[in-house]
């Protein structure tokens, strides 16, 4: 035995197999780390684990019968008798074992020390956001729907709008019941074209049940057929036919939402299923025509709310296309296709009309709210408004976006996550989602969870505006200007671009660059982006100027400022004594922001803090 164990050691096997064994664990070690980060297949890892531990003994072998010597690596028996019982030096292989030893040990550091924490935390965060997620669940249980796209089924394939507008109006009728777990139109819209099982529909969209279905419209009559799935087993559990004069749509809805909640097993405590809003058959397919318009430009939008009075021409009561007006007055004047003052006039006008109609409307005290908000710097107002637009249980994802603004404007990041997450939870399919959670993430200074967030929103959408801003900044905010220059230069949004390489050029020391294109954004948009040539200013360490152009911000009533207090890129400006003085002046003190009660329940997350 002992002359075995001298002769494995004097041909190196020992040596080999040390060798062998600690270069194996560096490199599964190294790969584990290095492959997620390429968001690499598991199974690469898994086949590298599997042929080092398969090549282990060839390698010994190897070892036995071969020699490295001055000519190479020749085989034991070609030696010769004359070397067969010379020592043989290991010395080279006792080098190569250290250096290995040295690089792992190096590594085992650093993945402790550095490596390790960052997997924890990120772990934690995970887990947080599972645990919100699974409490929206276990509210629910699997009471959750998708209310698909109805496939329009008409002869000239001409009424898509007709059995959009049905689809989305029964989705609104289960919204409203608390109980109900309902995934928005965006997302459940985005499966249209059904290239996929209906089980993965379901698993994508995390529902128990899919409601889909069918219209034909000929001449005055519409048939429409429903049938409802368990998303689980992709099996029918109920479906029916509903063939009546078009006269007769709004009581085919209201039964197949009753239907639907039936067959739920939802006790509604007593309270009705929701009824769809009656009006005139002309005006009800005026106002379906309106709504599924695309909105680009001021020439659509001018369409848009044309179609709508002429559907308030026939029914003056009606609500859904007053709060409709409401909100696409507000949106010309947010995106200065009107003149401001007077969009916000007739949106607030039409909103209280809606309000005098239907008290508690929520999308029309979600338009009040955010005109508070953005235009008369009214925050109060803006977080009374939207909080009693939510207390009406539908909590419409446009409130909720509202509800983050405010939340931001307040300066209450924990809640402004929260409602973003929920948001995402109830929209998983929609990139704007995703990005906004990125720019949420990045103000609560939560800066990698950022970059991962923007990141998801231009795998779904790589057109998506501001994205690539925000990745930027938040890449300048770590300190990476190099990556950051090259991240702002793929913004398609030429305002955001020009913002983002002004402060990364200033950040790589390129003065006459930066300088260049700050000259360019004012040129283009100095009354446009006055918020946004502050910021750019403050992060360029030009102090005075930043605060010279925070005051025609305010003096143009600029839409950036209610994220004044949250806005990163202001950072080195709090400590000069102009901005508590700006911050009071607009009332956004500490003192002020906490003397307004704001708090927003969200259906189904019992802890909505992050």
């Amino acid at each position: 035995m002992n002359r075995f164990l001298a002769e494995l050691k004097r041909r190196n096997v020992i040596r080999v197999a040390g060798l062998y064994l600690a270069g194996a664990w560096l490199l599964v070690q190294v790969t584990g780390t290095v492959l997620p980060f390429f968001n690499a297949p598991l199974s690469i890892a898994r086949t590298l684990t599997i042929v080092l531990a398969v090549g282990f003994i060839p390698a010994l072998v190897l070892a036995w019968v071969f020699e490295w010597t001055a000519k190479g690596l020749e085989r034991e028996s070609a030696l010769g008798d004359a070397t067969a019982d010379a020592p043989r030096s290991g010395k080279g292989f006792d080098r190569l074992i250290m250096v290995v030893l040295a690089l792992a040990i190096g590594y085992f550091a650093f993945d402790k020390f550095v490596l390790a924490p960052q997997r924890q935390a990120a772990v934690a965060q995970e887990a947080r956001r599972e645990g919100r997620s699974d409490a929206i669940k276990d509210t629910f249980g699997e009471r959750s729907i998708a209310v698909l796209p109805f496939v329009d089924m008409s002869q000239a394939h001409d009424q898509q709008y007709l059995s959009d507008g049905i689809s989305e109006e029964l989705l609104n009728l289960l919204a409203g019941i608390p109980q109900i777990r309902v995934i928005s139109r965006s997302s459940a819209f985005a499966f249209r074209e059904r290239k996929e099982a209906t089980s993965v529909i379901a698993r994508k969209l995390d529902v128990g049940y899919i409601l889909d279905g069918a219209v034909r419209k000929a001449g005055n009559r519409v048939r429409i057929t429903v049938q409802l799935i368990d998303g689980r087993s992709d099996t029918q559990l109920w479906n029916d036919t509903f063939d009546r004069p078009l006269d007769d749509i709004f009581a085919i809805q209201d039964q197949i939402g009753a239907s639907v909640v039936a067959q739920l097993k939802i006790k509604l405590l007593g309270d009705p299923v929701p009824k769809t809003r009656r009006t005139k058959p002309g005006a009800y397919t005026l106002y379906l025509q309106a709504m599924a318009m695309p909105l680009q430009d001021k020439a659509s939008y001018d369409r848009h709310i044309e179609m709508l009075k002429r559907v308030l021409g026939m029914d003056r009561n009606y609500v859904p296309a007053l709060t409709a007006l409401a909100i696409a007055y507000s949106a010309q004047a947010n995106f200065a296709l009107i003149d401001p003052a007077e969009g916000y006039r007739l949106a607030l006008a039409t909103a209280d009309q809606a309000l005098v109609l239907e008290p508690g409307n929520s999308q029309a005290l979600g338009v009040k709210a955010d005109i508070a908000l953005r235009h008369d710097g009214d925050l109060a107002a803006a977080a009374r408004f939207i909080q009693m637009a939510l207390q009406t249980g539908h909590q419409d994802l446009n409130d909720m976006n509202i509800a983050e603004d405010v939340a931001k404007a307040l300066g209450r990041m924990d809640d402004a996550v929260a409602i973003d997450e929920y948001i995402v939870a109830r929209d998983p399919m929609q990139a704007i989602a995703y990005s906004q959670l990125g720019i949420a993430y990045q103000q609560a200074g939560r800066l990698d969870e950022s970059i991962k967030a923007s990141r998801t929103a231009l795998d779904m959408e790589p057109g998506q505006t501001v994205t690539h801003f925000i990745i930027g900044t938040s890449l300048l905010l770590k300190g990476d200007a190099k990556a950051a220059l090259a991240e702002v230069q793929r913004e398609p949004f030429e305002p955001f671009r020009l913002f983002g390489e002004a402060m990364a050029y200033h950040s790589l020391g390129d003065r006459a660059k930066s300088d260049a294109v700050l000259a360019q954004i004012i040129a283009k948009y100095d009354k446009d982006a006055a918020y946004n040539i502050a910021y750019v200013e403050a992060w360029r360490g030009n102090v005075d100027s930043a605060f010279a152009w925070l005051d025609k911000a305010v003096e143009y009533k600029d839409t950036g400022l209610p994220m004044l207090i949250v806005e990163p890129l202001f950072a080195r400006l709090h400590n000069d004594p102009r901005w508590p003085a700006l911050l009071q002046r607009l009332g956004k003190s500490p003192e002020q922001l906490a003397a307004i009660p704001f708090k927003v329940t969200l259906r189904g997350a019992a802890n909505p803090g992050p």
